[in-house]
């Protein structure tokens, strides 16, 4: 492919901008290039003629998704532009490597991490010396046809005009820079030329008057020997393939090897005509290259993409063959990073590694980097079940023992999911996938330990993963609605007000409860937006309520709080905006807080709470009981009703009740009705749960034995019909 140069439009005003940077490249590329290249261009019309290829690899690099393959066009072009010199390879895959993320790494729409940037470099270098030794392959085929066929009409001539052509036929013979062989139909070796003898180490007896059959090697391809019985009995004319030779001190020479019959005047097959192009040095720099695309650069260990080519290969082995996958995440990398430096987390990552790989010793095993701080380990074989268990015990065993970093002793600790299981019945995905997830399960039990995958944990955090996505447009789309629950006046029995309690109704799942999606809107801060229109609606509710029912005074509504909505900086002015528009006194709204949500809470939380508490807004402290706050604390809290959680009255459901539970929830109390608060309870399921409650001295209550959560228009004949 030849590519011509380029204007590059509107010049680059920018001195360090990106085209100035792609010409720097290319300017550099040219100087280590030229010197080796036969051509007739000047130097800077050669730059010229590199810099449309400087700007496709640039391209290549910056490239979503990565594709390393137009690299190849890039090669091809490297040769037809008469870069044919092997310097002129070497010397362009060095100035890839050292400059080209250097100019070109922030001419993208996107910058890239270093570590992705150095593996798009490894690739496009070994995809661009693919390139160019396929398009010099094609280019010296095409010369050793011409050269076979000069050496084909020589011999043939010869026989006319023996003194006319034998100058000619030993001058393409002699001097042609493959090597040349000729051989009788029994394979015996006749004649070699000076660069074939060099090929194989210099000394001619060492391949004349061999045999063809003798040259066999174990990495011959299947298909050679084959070839060569059809060409000997005249079934073929020729045959073109890869194959190693041992040269007499005992190393290998890999040649690209084409045979053809040389035939007399009578088309009688006579000779078997041999050419030879040295590739040993292309195939060692392709091995290199391979290497360093399958390798991790830092541990040396092999990388996601070797990593993804063995499981891939393990997965599709016999129906009989199993195999055990352990996922390894360090915990607490991320701390030793920002402490210590990079530089130091890149040494523990080194030496993690080297412990990792003295666990997967066994045939069937290996150890891989995926990047970052998570590493994978594979065994494979008939006995799985027990080996995976086995390997993550070592794995962790290694880490057990310190690491000793710039003078400093440092724990490593890791979370391994394991997934087992015979081949054939999942791809190479689905297990990394099943893996991560259990992994995260082990994080989440604490660290330091391995579990099992399990196809309905899975199959949870698919779920939550697809609820987490689907989140935002379910706003949008009005699927979330919400429920009411009737407070009850314990004195009397008559609706104090209704807690809000939103559900989703979800497309595929059916109704959610909050316990679903609240915490996943808190973790992609999709609660604020939530929790705003969960106050609007049923704000909204509670003013319709008082209008339509002027009868028993108003009804109260109780709006949850997420600690992520207490901390948003305009919680105190939106709810301010949503009860003015709404027209509800704030006396009717009760905003409940979760006890653990307070834990600690200095001046700057409290202080919106605070605002909301002196407009009239009740503060009501959610589950109380269940957190580690001191009780001294609720002097300094700015509520004035104390929800009672649910645990604390589980004993009053037996006759008699439980007498510890009376004394705590009689204590609470004592003590909130000390400090001017109401106290509601939760979870009121029995008639003598609500009689002793009343007895108490508690002052209001929810539960099932008042009712269930349910459609607004509930709450209106609950309280005309007295729940007692």
């Amino acid at each position: 492919m030849s590519i011509p140069a380029q204007s590059s439009g509107v010049p680059d005003t920018d001195p360090d901008g990106p085209e100035d940077r792609l010409r720097r490249f290319a300017t550099i590329w040219s100087r280590a290039v030229f010197p080796s290249t036969a051509t007739s261009l000047t130097r800077t019309e050669f730059e010229q003629h590199l810099l449309p290829l400087a700007r496709e690899l640039s391209d290549i690099l910056h490239a979503r998704p990565f594709d390393a393959a137009p690299a190849v066009e890039v090669g091809a072009a490297l040769v037809t532009a008469h870069c044919t010199d092997p310097d002129a390879l070497s010397s362009t895959l060095g100035v890839i490597d050292s400059y080209l993320v250097l100019y070109c790494g922030n001419n993208g729409a996107t910058a890239l991490s270093t570590e992705d940037s150095r593996a798009r470099c490894a690739r496009i270098q070994h995809t661009l010396a693919g390139g160019f030794t396929q398009a010099l392959r094609e280019r010296t085929l095409a010369e050793q046809e011409a050269i076979a066929r000069s050496a084909l009409t020589a011999r043939s001539d010869a026989e006319h005009a023996l003194h006319a052509t034998e100058a000619r036929f030993r001058a393409v013979f002699k001097d042609a820079a493959i090597g040349i062989g000729i051989a009788d139909l029994d394979g015996k070796v006749l004649e070699v030329n000076d660069t074939l003898t060099r090929m194989f180490g210099g000394l001619d007896h060492h391949v004349r008057s061999h045999r063809l059959n003798e040259w066999v090697h174990p990495e011959d391809s299947p298909h050679v020997w084959k070839y060569y019985d059809e060409l000997v009995r005249g079934e073929r004319e020729h045959y073109r393939v890869e194959k190693p030779y041992y040269r007499n001190d005992g190393t290998v020479l890999w040649t690209n090897l084409t045979v053809s019959l040389l035939r007399d005047a009578d088309g009688k097959p006579q000779y078997q005509l041999a050419l030879m192009e040295d590739t040993t040095e292309r195939r060692l720099l392709n091995l290199r290259l391979r290497y360093e695309a399958t390798h991790d650069a830092l541990t040396g260990l092999p990388n996601r993409t070797l990593f993804f080519e063995r499981l891939e290969k393990a997965l599709s082995a016999a129906d009989s063959s199993r195999f055990g996958l352990c996922y390894l995440d360090l915990d607490g990398f991320k701390a030793i990073n920002d402490s210590l430096g990079h530089a130091s987390g890149d040494r523990l990552l080194v030496e993690v590694a080297d412990r990792l790989q003295s666990c997967a010793t066994a045939p069937g095993e290996m150890v891989a980097r995926l990047g970052g701080d998570e590493f994978v380990a594979l065994t494979t074989g008939p006995d799985t079940e027990t080996e995976v268990g086995e390997l993550a015990c070592r794995i962790l065993g290694v880490l057990g023992t310190p690491i000793r970093l710039d003078g400093r002793e440092l724990t490593v600790r890791g979370s391994i999911g394991v997934v087992e299981g015979p081949a054939r019945e999942r791809s190479a995905a689905e297990v990394l996938r099943s893996a991560d997830i259990t992994m995260y399960r082990a994080k989440s039990a604490g660290g330091n330990r391995f579990e099992l995958a399990d196809d309905e944990a899975d199959a949870r955090a698919i779920t939550r993963h697809g609820l987490t996505t689907a989140l935002p447009a379910a706003l949008d789309r009005g699927e979330f609605f919400i429920e009411y629950q009737p407070l009850v006046h314990l004195d009397d029995g008559t609706v104090h007000g209704a807690e809000a309690l939103v559900r989703w109704c979800h497309p595929q799942h059916g109704v959610l409860g909050p316990d679903r999606f609240i915490p996943l809107a808190e973790h992609t801060g999709l609660i604020v937006p939530l929790g705003r229109w969960v106050l609007e609606e049923s704000v909204r509710q509670a003013n319709f309520w008082q209008e339509r029912h002027t009868d028993g005074g108003p009804l109260r509504i109780n709006v949850n709080l997420s600690p992520t909505q207490l901390h948003h900086p305009r919680l105190v002015a939106e709810t301010v905006d949503v009860l003015e528009r709404s027209g509800l006194e704030p006396g009717a709204l009760c905003l409940e807080v979760t006890e653990s949500a307070l834990i600690g809470a200095d001046d700057d939380l409290l202080k919106p709470l605070r605002q909301l508490a002196e407009m009239g807004v009740d503060i009501a402290l959610d589950d109380f009981g269940t957190g580690y706050s001191n009780l001294a604390n609720l002097r300094r809290l700015p509520v004035s009703v104390l929800k009672l959680d649910r645990s604390f009255t589980m004993g009053m459901q037996q006759h008699p009740a439980d007498p510890v539970d009376l004394k705590i929830v009689e204590g609470i109390v004592s003590l909130a009705h000390s400090l001017d608060l109401a106290v509601t309870v939760e979870g009121v399921e029995t008639g003598a749960q609500a009689e002793q409650l009343r007895k108490l001295g508690c002052d209001t209550a929810q539960g099932w034995y008042y009712a269930r959560p349910g459609a607004p228009d509930r709450i209106h004949s609950l309280r005309l019909a007295d729940a007692v």
